[in-house]
């Protein structure tokens, strides 16, 4: 909550407190993103550290510090000398400003890793700390205050988007209202339960430096693990920045590997589920096998053209209403319907594979997270993620080709009939194994050879359902794919783009799908 606004509220009332009547002193950095900030009154020093890096952003406030005599930069020359008038928060928002003399303001705009500094002159801004942000030039610290306000009637109506009428909360008290059990209560009990949780937000008894799900925070809300309390907002950033810098590779690494971890748990969970609920509906319905030798037995009682029969349903010994085709003989529906069982077997076969292999996924993915949350320290999350370092779908969007990496092998998918051409004859080795769905147009894919290894029948699978799902089959409940080393594909002379011709190829039948779509 060290950006949160309820904290910055605290903060600026503090340091209008603490720093009115004092003068700017000097205005450097001598750190890529730090911006340091000396004020002086007699003999009294105030010092303000400003980080404001690509992962962290926050304000620091030494007691004592020594300017560097090299690699030190000067910066807001036209601040220095000038007294501070007053510091203020903006309403409902991640910034304040401190005001000087002569009509110069410093706006702090904390807005996590758009964080910056900006001088004000005479109310135009004429100075950036971080200048790649240029557009903060066109901000205006006058208009920055906003107006989010929680009104009960729309409050009991819609109890659930309480972040969307206060955005300001942040995720912190969203934590601490899960951890009091706020889903589960009535909309009259959550409004009470929110209110007295903005009671403490605006008057906290104390700043609490705690962990929650292994990640330092600042509070102003006892939430997890509490490790120390604070009485004024000072004292708390000044011990919550150099510990939460210190474990900042753990903090930023285990939060990112978590979260991506969880997120294939749940999208294997989920597809592991749908496999379960096709197999049931495979076992459970009737086969076309069966309907096939029902038409087969009743052949003489179908009359011509019918579209549909009530016929003997000799396995359940009782009548069954069975469609037919007003265009085909009911001898061709048949010998359509056993064409249609041999497929079916195939992919009951496939599905039982595929749910085999999701099973062992979930069984995998489980077991790492539960490693990663026994983790506690950076040198065992470096091991862990040189063991386990997760896996995911990657476009390079300046390659006419997708990315997508599973096992250790990666699978290039063309982007269109172009990039199909670019990606197979410019690409490409020649022991690449080369995949396209058949008869039908569609992207080249190629797994990429690695010397000494063969490729498994899993990555073999999913490199075919690629091929199958970005092609005109891919509604199809099958289709086949072929593949070849592509050595044995060759571009024909004044041939349209993405077409080849295709030599000593096998064929895979497959259901089409993107297995990296859940990430």
């Amino acid at each position: 909550m060290h950006q949160n606004y309820f904290f910055l509220r605290k903060l600026a009332l503090k340091l209008d407190t603490e720093l009115r009547g004092f003068t700017l002193q000097a205005a450097f950095s001598q750190e890529k993103d730090e911006l340091m900030l000396t004020f002086y009154k007699g003999e009294q020093e105030f010092y303000l550290k400003a980080i404001q890096t690509s992962t962290f952003s926050s304000l620091q406030f030494p007691q004592t510090f020594n300017r560097a005599r090299q690699n030190s930069v000067d910066l807001f020359p036209a601040l220095l000398g000038e007294e501070v008038l007053e510091v203020r928060v903006h309403q409902q928002e991640r910034s304040f400003f401190v005001r000087f003399t002569n009509q110069r303001v410093l706006l702090f705009k904390l807005f996590g890793n758009r964080s910056n500094v900006v001088l004000f002159v005479e109310d135009q801004p004429v100075e950036l700390f971080h200048k790649k942000l240029s557009k903060d030039l066109e901000l205006d610290y006058r208009q920055m205050d906003q107006s989010w306000h929680l009104e009960k009637e729309a409050f009991l109506q819609t109890p659930q988007l309480l972040r969307k009428m206060l955005p300001t909360l942040g995720d912190v008290p969203w934590l601490y209202l899960q951890e009091k059990g706020y889903p589960d209560l009535l909309a009259e009990d959550q409004w009470n339960m929110v209110q007295e949780m903005l009671q403490l937000l605006k008057n906290p008894s104390c700043y609490y430096l705690v962990t929650y799900n292994k990640i330092l925070r600042l509070s102003l809300l006892p939430i997890g693990e509490i490790l120390e309390t604070f009485p004024d907002p000072i004292l708390a950033l000044n011990a919550f920045v150099p510990q939460y810098r210190s474990q900042e590779y753990f903090q930023k690494n285990y939060s990112s590997t978590h979260k991506l971890l969880s997120r294939q748990l749940e999208g294997a969970q989920k597809i592991w589920w749908q496999i379960q609920e096709q197999l049931e509906q495979w076992h459970h319905g009737t086969p076309y096998a069966q309907t096939a030798d029902i038409i087969m037995a009743n052949l003489s009682n179908i009359p011509a053209g019918a579209k549909e029969m009530e016929l003997y349903d000799f396995y359940a010994d009782n009548n069954r209403l069975i469609k037919l085709h007003a265009t085909e003989t009911p001898q061709k529906t048949a010998e359509r319907l056993y064409r249609k069982a041999k497929n079916q077997k195939i992919e009951l076969r496939l599905l039982e594979e595929r749910a085999n292999r999701k099973e062992e996924e979930v069984e995998r993915l489980t077991k790492q997270v539960q490693e990663l949350e026994a983790l506690s320290t950076a040198p065992q999350l470096r091991a862990f993620l040189k063991q386990h370092a997760p896996t995911q779908a990657v476009t390079q969007v300046d390659l006419p080709y997708h990315t997508f990496e599973t096992m250790g092998f990666k699978i290039l998918v063309g982007k269109n009939a172009k990039a199909n051409d670019k990606l197979t004859l410019k690409h490409t080795h020649k022991d690449d194994l080369w995949l396209h769905a058949k008869d039908v147009p569609g992207s080249h894919v190629v797994i990429k050879f690695q010397s000494g290894k063969s490729i498994p029948t899993p990555v073999l699978e999913t490199a075919a359902q690629l091929a199958a799902f970005y092609s005109k089959r891919k509604a199809d409940s099958l289709c086949p794919v072929l593949y070849t080393p592509k050595k044995y594909v060759r571009k024909a002379k004044g041939a349209t783009p993405g077409s080849v011709i295709v030599e000593r190829e096998k064929v895979l039948l497959v259901k089409p799908e993107n297995p990296f779509k859940q990430f």
